[in-house]
């Protein structure tokens, strides 16, 4: 059974910082590109960032510089550092993994940024 499991999201103010992780089981981790998405009320869910299994990583324009997303391979982890937030990164955080034939989804973790 696949599961991915999100913890870190959090109250914070504007500014501060917040890392949130994925754990993953059930799929062997190095083979999947593992990426963020957030949604807010109202609007589409959005990719925020995404890694593949060798490393490389691609961001949206709308947090490139701010956010760091590393994964631990050996530990089926992702983790998404988040700095300098904004309100508008208000949103519910998904931990998403992927490949050619499976595409797997976490249940969320709301992230809250006060001005």
């Amino acid at each position: 059974q696949v599961q991915l499991v999100e913890s870190g999201g959090a109250l914070v103010q504007a500014g501060g910082s917040l890392r949130l992780s994925c754990a993953a089981s059930g799929i062997i981790f190095s083979s999947y590109v593992m990426g963020w998405y957030r949604q807010a009320p109202g609007k589409q869910r959005e990719l925020v960032a995404a890694i593949t299994g060798g490393g490389r990583t691609n961001y949206a324009d709308s947090v490139k510089g701010r956010f760091t997303l590393s994964r631990d391979n050996p530990k089926n982890t992702v983790y998404l550092q988040m700095n300098s937030l904004k309100v508008e990164d208000t949103a519910t955080y998904y931990c998403n993994a992927r490949n050619d034939w499976w595409d797997y989804w976490g249940q969320g973790t709301q992230v809250t940024v006060s001005s």
